[in-house]
């Protein structure tokens, strides 16, 4: 009689046993590098906008950019952006939106807005429209994502 090829009940189970520890082990720092990868993004897009609000302010003698309206905002700083669109929130409760609401307070999260723009003292600050959501970075752990 011919011997069987291939595996037994006890090696398919010891090799799933296996692969479920290692999939135990791996998946949480998965996770955590996909979050502490959408804080840089946010840190990265936060640094560009308020760069060009800062550029624009120099160009114009000192006036920061229009915010009796979110069209007149981005008429004043899209000349100073790459691309034709104004670039979506990657994080928070309004992810993915690009509209921005001009606000007087950074924690004064309202709606579906994904940014603030507010000008106090004659400087426009520009921050993701959150105050509950925590940015995961390894710098400032617990810092909110408008404190960015």
């Amino acid at each position: 009689m011919k011997g069987r090829s291939g595996f037994t009940l006890v090696e398919l189970v010891v090799v799933i046993l296996i692969l479920g520890i290692l999939a135990g082990v791996a998946a949480p720092r998965f996770f955590d590098t996909a979050a502490k990868a959408n804080d840089n993004s946010a840190k990265t897009t936060l640094s560009i906008v308020r760069d060009a609000i800062e550029l624009f302010t120099a160009e114009n003698g000192g006036t920061p950019p229009r915010n009796d309206s979110e069209a007149n905002f981005l008429a004043d700083i899209m000349p100073y952006l790459r691309g034709t669109t104004f670039p979506t929130c990657p994080v928070g409760p309004n992810a993915g939106n690009n509209n921005i609401e001009m606000a007087a307070a950074s924690n004064d999260a309202n709606g579906n807005p994904a940014w603030r723009y507010n000008i106090t003292a004659n400087v426009g600050d520009f921050f993701i429209n959150s105050d509950d959501v925590t940015a995961n970075t390894d710098d400032a752990p617990t810092a909110t994502y408008e404190s960015l």
